[in-house]
C-alpha cells in the first residue's frame, strides 16, 4: 500500500513526534531552550502541504528533560509558541501541542507509547477520527503509540526499517509530505 491510496483529505488528523521530524534531535541530550531548536531542512514545506490536506495537525511529544529537571514547563512553551509563529509565517499549522514531561521510569500514561496525549487531543478535537490519522515519528515508541490506537504508522529514518508496527517508511517528514502529492 502506498500513502496515496488513503485517500487522505480534510477528515485525517495528522499527529507528528517533535524531536527528530520538526527540528534536529540532539544526542544525548534535550532542547532546553529556543536558541537549542533548529528545523530540520524542508520542515516549513512539508507544513505547508500538510496543512492544505490534514483537518487537523497536532505534535505529541515526549519531554522527559523536564522530569529530569534540565528545563521548565515555561522554557517549554516559549519552545512551542516560536515553533508554531514560525510555522504559521511559513503557511504552515500546527492545531496544538501536547507533551508529557514525565520519566519514562514512571511508565505515565501520557508518555508514549501511552496513548494519553492522543485521548487528550481528541477532547479539544472531538472529530478527531483515530482510524483516519496517520503518526509521524522517528522512534518505535512514537509507532507503537500509532497501534494503540489503530493509527497509520509513517516512520523517518535514514534507512528503511521493518517493524510490525511501521505502516510507511521516509527519510524525512518532506518526502512523506511530498508522496501526499504524487
Amino acid at each position: 500500500m502506498i500513502l496515496k491510496d488513503l485517500n487522505i483529505d480534510k477528515s485525517w488528523t495528522l499527529f507528528l513526534d517533535r524531536d527528530g521530524v520538526i527540528n534536529k534531535k540532539l544526542e544525548n541530550d534535550y532542547v532546553k531552550n529556543w536558541i537549542e531548536f533548529e528545523f530540520l531542512d524542508g520542515v516549513f514545506d512539508a507544513l505547508k502541504i500538510c496543512n492544505k490536506i490534514f483537518g487537523r495537525i497536532v505534535v505529541v511529544t515526549n519531554q522527559q528533560g523536564i522530569g529530569k529537571r534540565l528545563y521548565r514547563v515555561e522554557d517549554l512553551e516559549i519552545i512551542h509558541q516560536n515553533m508554531c509563529y514560525e510555522i504559521a509565517y511559513y503557511n504552515g499549522r500546527i492545531d496544538k501541542v501536547y507533551f508529557s514531561p514525565y520519566l519514562s521510569s514512571e511508565n505515565h500514561p501520557s508518555r508514549k507509547p501511552g496513548t494519553g496525549m492522543a485521548l487528550e487531543a481528541k477532547k479539544d478535537f472531538p472529530e478527531i477520527d483515530f482510524n483516519k490519522s496517520i503518526i509521524v515519528g522517528d522512534s518505535l515508541s512514537d509507532m507503537a503509540f500509532g497501534k494503540n490506537l489503530q493509527m497509520k504508522c509513517a516512520f523517518i529514518s535514514d534507512q528503511a526499517t521493518r517493524h510490525e508496527h511501521i505502516d510507511f517508511n521516509f527519510t524525512s517528514f518532506i518526502e512523506f509530505a511530498l508522496s501526499l502529492q504524487s
